[in-house]
Order: C-alpha cells, then structure tokens, then sequence
C-alpha cells in the first residue's frame, strides 16, 4: 500500500494552504495590533509631551509672574528707602540749618555787644598831604563806637569828600582797631584862576585853590570856567584833550633835562603849544606837538648856542619837510 505524503496529498495541501493563511491573517492582526499599540503609544507621548511644554509654558509664565512681582517688590522697597534715606537727609539739613542759625544769631549778637569790639584805635595809613586827625573827622568813626556797627560805604564817601583823596579801603583789625588805607591824588600843574593857582593832578582834577605855585608849572589858556574851578571838580573836555598833550610835552623835557626849568605851558593854541623856561628866560613854541624827541635836541642846542640871552625859540615848523628852528632874541 504507497505511502501518502503532503506532497500527493490534496487534502492535506488544501489544508497546508489554509494554515498559511490563518498564520498571515495571525501575523497581520498581531502587526496592527503592534501598530495600533505603537500608535497608541505615540499618541500617548505626544500628549505627555504637549503636557511637559504647556506646563513648563505654565511654569516659565508663573516664574516670569513672580520674578516680575519680586522685581516691583524689589523697585518698591528701594524707592520707600529712599524716600526714607531723603526724609532724614532733610530733617539733618534742617537740624544743622536750625543750629547754624543760633550759632550766626549768637555770634553776632555777641559782637555787637559786646564791650570786647568797642573801637580803641583808629590809624591812617598812605597819607602824604591830608592830616591823618583830617581823615579821621570826616570819616565820623570815634573810639568807644562798635566795631561792627558802621556801613564802609559812606566812610567812602565821606572821605572822599576831600579832593585829595582818590580811593579808600577801610580793614577792621579784630577786636578794636580800624585802618584807614587811603591813595591821595598828586598834585602836578597849576592853573591860573583869579591871581590865584588852582592845584590839579595828571587826570585834571582840581585839588585846592591856592597863592603859591609851589614851583609846579603854570597851565595858561585854559577854557575851563572859573565858577567850575573848584576844588573836587574836573577840568572840562577840551582842557582835559589838551592835558594829555601837556603831560606828553613834560615828559619829553624830562628826558633832555629841562623839565626843572620849566615854569608855564601855554595850551591856548592846540597848533602851537609853547612852554617857558625861566632861568633862560626863553619861551619855546613847539608847534602841534609832535616830533618832541627832536625839538627838544634843537631846544638844547640854541640854549647852548644862545646862553644868557632873552629871547623866542621858534620849533612850530615841520622838521621832516626843512623847517630850520631859529632863534629871536628879545629887542
């Protein structure tokens, strides 16, 4: 009898098939199954994901919540600080303002009354012409007075009510001594006034009205009124144009020797200054002015050449263009 085999066999070949068929349709549920769950699992993480990153979301926007809140408490505090710290900054100011204040009030109240600054001494210092015991009277400072209890304002002025006076420094010398510093005007030139000098200084201030010269040159010609000439007043505008040459032709015989010789200026003609020279008893016209330098040497020259004569030097030419200087000796 052969013997049957799967290979001959149908049957058990249908069956074979089926099997394989069942065992595929087996593999292929439990791959979706595997998938379903791989699926599954996905879904599930991508949820736990999505659940870390809103809660971090959360976590971050709670922090950021809180360190906002801290950032304000922090802001809030230093601002209240301060306001504290100016609060007591203020209350310091006015506690030290309160005691500078009663230590000024007091101070001064003590200096004013106190016998310690009564005025013991009053010096005058830099004075040449007016008496100190002068000064001092018009100042109306006295001895016994407070130290601090006078304006140096109107001792300016008073003093300065004399012509002589130029400027005034008043110095509190603590505990009770005033110096009285004091820059005079100098006397330089006179001017004729009613057969009389009139004293005035380099800037035309008239100084004092007098009946000796004391050996000061002699302005002639000026224009100045004579009510004006008085003591404290200046010379007008014109004389004073004409001072500055004055000053300018002086300064030129100081340099050749003869301004000790010189006793008037003529200054009527502003185009033909002269000057006197007295021991030679010779009057110099010098013409505008300029060219002094050199009009002082030809001056010397003629002196020499025409010694002990009276006369008339004429320098009121232009020395650039041939004038000659010449002499006229007196008929």
């Amino acid at each position: 009898m052969p013997k049957k085999t799967k290979d001959i066999n149908p049957y058990y070949m249908e069956q074979e098939e089926n099997k394989e068929t069942i065992e595929d349709m087996m593999k292929r549920k439990k791959q979706k199954e595997r998938e379903k769950r791989i699926s599954q699992k996905k879904k599930i993480e991508q949820k736990e994901e999505k659940f870390d990153l809103d809660t971090e979301a959360v976590i971050n926007m709670t922090n950021k919540n809180k360190l906002k809140k801290d950032e304000e408490k922090r802001k809030r505090i230093t601002r209240e600080e301060k306001k504290r710290k100016k609060r007591i900054k203020r209350i310091k100011f006015f506690v030290k303002l309160f005691l500078l204040v009663g230590i000024i009030a007091g101070g001064i109240t003590f200096a004013l009354t106190s016998p310690i600054f009564n005025i013991m001494d009053i010096k005058v210092i830099n004075n040449n012409v007016i008496p100190s015991d002068t000064i001092i009277s018009l100042s109306c400072l006295k001895t016994g007075e407070n130290i601090f209890k006078f304006y140096k304002g109107n001792i300016y002025e008073k003093i300065k009510e004399n012509p002589y006076i130029e400027s005034v420094e008043i110095h509190r010398k603590l505990p009770n001594t005033i110096e009285i510093d004091v820059t005079e005007r100098v006397a330089t030139y006179n001017i004729d006034y009613m057969g009389k000098y009139a004293y005035i200084n380099t800037q035309g201030y008239i100084l004092e009205i007098s009946e000796d010269s004391k050996g000061m040159p002699v302005i002639q010609g000026a224009t100045t009124n004579e009510e004006e000439i008085t003591p404290g007043n200046r010379l007008n505008n014109e004389d004073l144009s004409k001072l500055e040459q004055v000053i300018r032709i002086m300064n030129a015989t100081k340099d050749s020797g003869l301004d000790g010789q010189v006793t008037s200026i003529d200054i009527s003609d502003e185009n033909n200054y002269s000057i006197y020279l007295n021991e030679e008893k010779k009057r110099v016209y010098l013409g505008d002015g300029n060219n002094l330098s050199n009009k002082m040497l030809y001056v010397q020259a003629i002196i020499e050449q025409e010694k002990g004569k009276e006369g008339e030097i004429f320098l009121n030419g232009d020395l650039n263009s041939g004038f000659n200087p010449y002499f006229r000796e007196k008929v």
